[in-house]
């Protein structure tokens, strides 16, 4: 009996299950068509409006209202972390007072689906009184907001995800999109790399991803070095005093030609090993790594990835010459891993 209930509330969580599967297919696809048809919509209106935010000399103010207003602010950060400043302005709040945190010099990005959102009124009025460039993103061509643009960027006549056609689905994925469009355009046409980018994300998982050997190096004032004809009493002396368990060995041209390590001590370790030269000691030919090389890669050859035994630390060289030393432990304090 017990089973015989409970057959038709599993055969009920399936159906719910299938329906639940059903609407996100038909949300995804609905939206991905309407990214195509973006895609396929594009034309000198946009390389318009990329132009005319590359040419801006202070920042991008990005505004829009309700489920446009949080596409605006991820547009803005966007912008802001690939190379182009930029803000978020309220447009409700730009009324009382925010408009004064747009200059000349900027220009605005206003985002409406419908393009007669009342609350963008005062900032259109004050964009076209102080000449500062409006870039509409809207999907009416015959708008008050695309029509007081210099440029407008008219989305495709995309239907919403939602069964009744009113929540914004299919219109802001389309904006969220263009938005990332326009910040790569730029970010391509201003020439930022991965080092730009770095400067802009030094915390979390992509900063440290991003970390170069110079800027957790130990400079040129810590280096532990010696020449060849150096004895190996000094050279253990220059070892102890640094604490990178090893010593540079340069020669006459200030290349690096060989490194001590505890190691090799260990393996000259007789009676007759403080009789010795630096020169005698070393390894020649040591492992190294340029100032420029990303500090992930230094540890993985610390790490031993090219089938060589692990080291500790690694010579920072340019033209051969040692302008630094990398820890292991430098790494990993740096969160590199």
């Amino acid at each position: 009996m017990t089973a015989t209930k409970r057959a038709p509330e599993r055969d009920g969580a399936l159906n719910l299950a299938e329906k639940d599967l059903a609407a996100a297919r038909r949300v995804l696809s609905r939206e991905a068509d309407s990214l195509e048809a973006l895609g396929r919509s594009l034309d000198g209106d946009f390389s318009r409006a990329v132009t005319a935010l590359a040419a801006v000399t202070g920042r991008v103010t990005v505004t829009g209202m309700g489920k446009s207003g949080h596409i605006a602010r991820k547009m803005a950060s966007t912008l802001a972390s690939t190379g182009t400043p930029a803000q978020f302005v309220h447009p409700g709040e730009a009324s009382h007072g925010d408009l004064g945190m747009i200059a000349s010099g900027d220009a605005v990005i206003a985002l409406s689906n419908s393009g007669r959102t009342a609350e963008l009124s005062d900032l259109i009025a004050y964009c076209r009184r102080f000449a500062i460039p409006l870039i509409a993103m809207t999907q009416r061509h015959d708008s008050a907001l695309a029509e007081a643009a210099n440029v407008a960027l008219v989305l495709p006549d995309a239907p919403e995800a939602c069964p009744m056609g009113l929540a914004p689905t299919t219109s802001t994925t389309m904006m969220l999109a263009l938005g990332d469009a326009i910040a790569i355009a730029l970010l391509e046409r201003k020439g930022f790399t991965a080092q730009d980018f770095q400067v802009l994300h030094p915390g979390g998982a992509l900063g440290r991803k991003l970390l170069r050997v110079a800027d957790i190096m130990h400079g040129s004032a810590e280096l532990p070095l010696c020449r060849p004809e150096t004895p190996m009493a000094e050279a253990i002396l220059i070892m102890t005093e640094q604490r990178f368990g090893c010593v540079g060995v340069t020669g006459g041209d200030g290349a690096l030609a060989g490194i001590v390590t505890d190691g090799d001590l260990r393996r000259h370790m007789t009676d007759g090993l403080l009789d010795l030269t630096a020169g005698q000691v070393m390894t020649a030919g040591p492992r190294s790594v340029p100032p420029q090389a990303l500090a992930a890669e230094a540890l993985g050859i610390m790490n031993g990835v090219r089938n060589e035994r692990p080291v500790t630390s690694l010579f920072v060289v340019e033209e051969d010459r040692p302008i630094g030393i990398l820890h292991i432990h430098d790494c990993l304090r740096a969160g590199v891993a």
